[in-house]
Order: structure tokens, then C-alpha cells, then sequence
């Protein structure tokens, strides 16, 4: 009784230390938002003012966001501990359904800029689906480890 005891506490640990991590992946992006707001900004003022006007430089607003997700997605991910790694599957999951969101609105708005916005937001949405569906998959295993046998 005491080893399911200490179990429950080891996940209840677990569980706050995950949502630590997920607030401070919340902290980074709001960082890297900062980070592309100045880079959209300085790319505005070094080609006169064409950024902030919409002339044409989309296409390097949305990959330096592209770029500074993959560096943050990086470092949120390897950042982690193993022990904390399944536990994290379920906030992974809610991670995911904002870049379904994302991936939505790429798909749409991006028919205005160009195909390849579409596919990419295409494929975003493929595989950030199979994210949340293999999460919910590895997290309902995880807690069937802890049900009584019959």
C-alpha cells in the first residue's frame, strides 16, 4: 500500500514539474514572439519600410517564426528530464492543438500568399494530429500501468 502511496506522490511531483515546464515553454514562446517582432521590424526599416507594409517580405516574417520555433521546440524538448517524459505526453497534447490552430490558419490564409504556405500548413496539421492522437495513446498505456489487476 505504501509502494502505491509513494507512487502517487512521485506523479503528483512529476505532474507539477511538467506544468513547470510547460510555463516556461509558455515563457520562451512569448520570447521567441518578441524576438520576430524585432526581426520583422529591423528587416521593415533596413529595405524601407516594405515589411511593415506588406511588400513582399512575408514569405521572411513567417520563416523567421518558422526558424525561432524550431530553436525554442529544440531546447523545450531536450531540456527535459526522461523521468518527466511521459508525464509531459499529456501537456504535449495541448502544446499540439495550438499548432492544429496555427496549422488551420496557415492553411487558410496562406492560399493568399503562396501553395507551398498551404502544403506546409498541410503537413503541420498531419503531424501535429498524430502527435495528439499518439499522446492520448501512450498516456491512456501509461495509466492503465496503475489500475488494479482482476
Amino acid at each position: 500500500m505504501q509502494d502505491v502511496q509513494t507512487l502517487v506522490e512521485k506523479a503528483k511531483l512529476a505532474a507539477e514539474a511538467a506544468r513547470q515546464s510547460a510555463n516556461d515553454a509558455a515563457e520562451a514562446a512569448a520570447v521567441a514572439q518578441t524576438y520576430a517582432e524585432q526581426a520583422l521590424q529591423a528587416a521593415g526599416h533596413a529595405t524601407g519600410g516594405m515589411a511593415a507594409a506588406g511588400g513582399g517580405n512575408d514569405f521572411i516574417y513567417l520563416f523567421s517564426i518558422f526558424v525561432l520555433a524550431i530553436f525554442v521546440g529544440y531546447y523545450v524538448v531536450w531540456s527535459v528530464t526522461p523521468a518527466l517524459h511521459t508525464p509531459l505526453m499529456s501537456v504535449t497534447n495541448a502544446i499540439s492543438s495550438v499548432i492544429i490552430v496555427g496549422a488551420l490558419l496557415a492553411v487558410g490564409a496562406g492560399a493568399a500568399v503562396s501553395g507551398w504556405a498551404v502544403s506546409f500548413g498541410f503537413v503541420g496539421l498531419v503531424l501535429a494530429a498524430v502527435n495528439i492522437f499518439g499522446g492520448f495513446l501512450v498516456t491512456q498505456r501509461m495509466l492503465a500501468m496503475y489500475k488494479k489487476k482482476k
